[in-house]
């Protein structure tokens, strides 16, 4: 078996095969497919999206295996043509592409079969429409789900091919069942994911469990939820498969694909050598996805040991916990789950993600009046923090009755965003997701006043940009973030992350990028920007 080397130089015994799906005309440019040199070992036409391209073109410019697939509107592909011009293209294409794929009933007919080989067919099943949700009893759903799925490739095995391809859709935001397929057949010839964008992990977790092949696009991230090539090895490592025992993941409302966190993290287990994979789960309802957790890690043997948890769903992290920090339980809200000695902790990790950076940039909150726009989860704890810390914090929030709300849990004086003016704070705080506009109006704060932004954007958000532009001090959500990462690292792992990662070059790519936002691209501490001055 070949040997790769991944980013940081651990050497790796395993791997999948890596295929780029070319879904737009642009993937097919001679610049684009040389850029797959060293990322792809294959290239899959999608002839539905993208015409039926010249092979001895693509051969100039690409020398792994071709790929033909023209997926049908019932499978969920974009393709109208008729059985005779459907027959013909498929037949034409089998002179010219390593593999060919067939979809499963419709295409396995004797003309087929006749001028496609066992060893060029690739069998394919990509079900329509949305699936039913998971209910209540959630390993009994998975367990019939799964089964479900043996039947159907029970079906398609009859039919000899080098690969079968399974393609459910995950239903709601619980994921499927179809890695738990490839958990239980121990075959090398067989790949089963979940279609979407909630299913994005199962698309990365799938040659963990034995999937002989990983798709990626050659462009950006598609409706379907298939990630770029390039984001499957730079936020999984893939196609290296290293041993894998546990699950760590990022749950929020938002899709999984946004989030820089499974970036960050499995960019620190691949140089710890720790034997863990962080996904990112796209969540409806955090109670059962919990329960869903359980399950899935216990029937696929990789069990759920930690989770990052996003809006909105913290408070509901601190209800499943059984036991939380005081952080979590001043605030009503946690970001933080893991396994720790046999029970479940919950903790926030925006507090020291304020505290930290502001420490960094020689700012005490001590005798200071805060001001914290925003009460949800990371505002709440960012003014329990500042309240402990010694600072004289009013809360700020658009909704008045969340706002009541988080004054009477806290005991903090609160202002409706509509009333606020940040003149006469020494210390602001934005806390929520805004980033197109100034959450305030930093003309009217004063000019020793110290801005700081729970959010992170590339580019600059509107708060960063104002910020700077009045000469004020400000610590944006960037450097946030990556005391953040950092803290829920060692936490969740019980290993500190590598002081020598390069976080801000792991995000940006280029020293230039992360010098946009007054980042060092070492990943070392970084100064709040300014006017040069000392922070207040």
């Amino acid at each position: 078996m070949a040997r790769v080397t991944n980013g940081y130089g651990a050497a790796l015994g395993r791997r999948a095969r890596l295929v780029a799906v070319a879904a737009e005309p642009e993937d097919l440019t001679p610049r684009s497919l040389r850029g797959l040199a060293g990322v792809a070992d294959e290239l899959e036409v999608r002839a539905d999206l993208v015409g039926d391209p010249d092979p001895s073109r693509l051969r100039r410019h690409f020398r792994g295996q071709l790929t033909y697939s023209l997926r049908s509107a019932r499978h969920g592909g974009r393709s109208v043509a008729g059985p005779v011009e459907r027959r013909t293209r498929l037949l034409r294409a089998a002179d010219h592409y390593e593999l060919v794929d067939l979809e499963a009933m419709d295409d396995v007919r004797p003309e087929l079969l006749e001028a496609v080989p066992a060893r060029q067919r690739r069998v394919s099943w990509h079900a329509s429409g949305p699936a039913g949700r998971a209910e209540g009893r959630c390993r009994a759903e998975l367990l019939e789900a799964s089964g479900r799925l043996r039947e159907r490739f029970a079906a398609m095995s009859a039919v000899p091919a080098a690969l079968y391809l399974l393609a459910p859709p995950a239903g709601g935001q619980y994921g499927s069942a179809a890695p738990l397929l490839l958990a239980g057949l121990g075959r090398t010839d067989v790949t089963a994911f979940a279609s979407g964008p909630v299913g994005m992990w199962t698309r990365v977790l799938a040659p963990w469990l034995g999937a002989p092949v990983v798709f990626g696009r050659v462009g950006a991230q598609g409706e379907d939820g298939m990630p770029s090539a390039g984001r499957l090895l730079a936020d999984y490592g893939l196609p290296a498969l290293p041993p894998l025992s546990g699950l760590f993941g990022i749950a929020g409302r938002a899709p999984g694909g946004r989030s820089l966190s499974p970036r960050l993290h499995n960019a620190a287990l691949r140089e710890l050598r720790l034997p863990s994979l962080y996904l990112p789960f796209q969540v409806d309802r955090f109670s059962r996805f919990w329960q869903w957790g359980f399950d899935f890690g216990s029937l696929a043997g990789i069990p759920l040991r930690g989770l990052t948890v996003t809006a909105p769903h913290k408070e509901s992290a601190l209800q499943v916990a059984d036991v939380a920090d005081p952080e979590a339980l001043g605030c009503g809200s946690a970001n933080l789950l893991w396994l720790d000695q046999g029970r479940w902790r919950a903790a926030t990790t925006d507090a020291v993600g304020a505290l930290r950076p502001l420490a960094l940039g020689g700012v005490d909150p001590s005798g200071r009046t805060a001001a914290v726009i925003g009460c949800g989860g990371a505002g709440r704890a960012v003014a329990w923090a500042l309240r402990e810390a010694g600072a004289g914090v009013t809360l700020v929030n658009r909704g008045i009755a969340h706002g009541l709300e988080a004054s009477s849990r806290l005991g903090l004086p609160f202002i409706p965003l509509s009333r606020f003016s940040p003149a006469g704070y020494d210390l602001l705080v934005h806390a929520t997701p805004l980033v197109e506009r100034e959450p305030f109006p930093v003309a009217a704060a004063d000019r020793d006043a110290v801005v700081l932004e729970m959010a992170y954007h590339d580019p600059p958000t509107a708060l960063t940009r104002a910020t700077r532009a009045r000469g004020l001090v400000g610590i944006n959500g960037w450097q946030v973030l990556f005391v953040e990462v950092r803290e829920q690292f060692r936490l969740m792992t019980g290993h500190p992350m590598p002081d020598t990662l390069p976080l801000p070059s792991l995000c940006f790519g280029s020293a230039e990028q992360a010098a946009v936002h007054g980042l060092p691209p070492s990943g070392g501490p970084a100064r709040a920007h300014g006017t040069g001055r000392e922070a207040p």
